[in-house]
């Protein structure tokens, strides 16, 4: 494998899973994934069809503001989210792999 390669497998940190990831899934063919913050659209494009063996329509992405905690104490740190299309007929299943 070519470090291009293993730089792909490090752009996605994990799947997003909340309500309204799941309601997209479902409606609009779009998964939703936490990013590194220096990860652009064609890097999460190529990732994702490289990763998960599925062709990508389109790919949108938004920066995410860490929560505060409590008055002084601090905040969380900021991160990425992608939200991936992807083209009819194609689905990513997350319980179903191994």
């Amino acid at each position: 494998m070519s470090t291009r390669e293993e730089r792909l497998f490090q752009v996605i940190l994990a799947p997003h899973v909340s309500e309204k990831s799941s309601r997209l899934a479902d409606k609009n063919r779009q998964m939703v994934f936490e990013v590194r913050p220096d990860a652009t659209k064609p890097v999460i494009k190529q990732a994702v069809e490289k990763m998960f063996n599925v062709q990508v329509e389109s790919v949108t992405v938004t920066n995410v503001q860490g929560k505060r905690k409590g008055r002084n104490a601090g905040r969380r740190q900021d991160w990425k989210k992608a939200y991936v299309r992807l083209k009819p007929g194609q689905d990513i299943n997350f319980v179903g792999q191994q």
